[in-house]
Formats: structure tokens, sequence, C-alpha cells
């Protein structure tokens, strides 16, 4: 069975933001959109830039380096040149403390 782990504090992910997080070897980012949270890799499948210094319009983030495009919701990729989606977690939020399932 998986953990949750505390990532973060939900006041560190204002809506419309990133927050990047280590935790247990792996790099993932916080996100919310309009007041909803999701937990996905932050490493780009395509050439492994990191996701959370890119751009993110609406629930899609841009990879800064080479502009491929994921949905944060699902992981799946929405615009080349990556192939390859994104892992997404399972998330929770405890009174004011985010949790994401290892």
């Amino acid at each position: 069975m998986s953990e949750y782990v505390k990532v973060c504090e939900l006041s560190d992910v204002p809506p419309g933001t990133m927050h990047p997080v280590d935790v247990a070897g792996i790099r993932l980012m916080i996100v919310n959109i309009e007041g909803t949270l999701c937990a996905v890799d932050r490493i780009c499948t395509h050439e492994t830039a990191d996701l959370s210094t890119g751009f993110l319009i609406d629930s899609e983030v841009t990879c800064p380096l080479h502009l491929s495009r994921f949905d944060v919701r699902t992981g799946t990729v929405q615009n080349p040149p990556a192939t390859m989606p994104l892992r997404t977690y399972k998330l929770r939020v405890e009174g004011t403390s985010v949790y994401v399932q290892l």
C-alpha cells in the first residue's frame, strides 16, 4: 500500500501557480488550477527540463526548453515534441497541508 507524504502547505500554491517539490527522490510539482490541486512529475519526458519553470495556462504547462505541452490533470501530451505522458499522483488536503500518494 502506498503512503501519503506531506509535500507543502496550501499557501505555497496560490491559484494559477506551480510549486516544485522533491520527495523521496521524486521531482514533482503541485499545481493549483482555479482552486483544484494536481500533483504531477515536473521533469519533461522529452529532454528532462524542469516544467515548474515553464508556463502554466489553464490546465496546461508548457516546457521552457522545446515547448512540449502537458495537461497537468492527466499528464497527457498536448503538443510535441514530447510523446510520453507525465506521471500523475493522487493528492489530498488535510487542513492546510497538502499530501501526495507515493
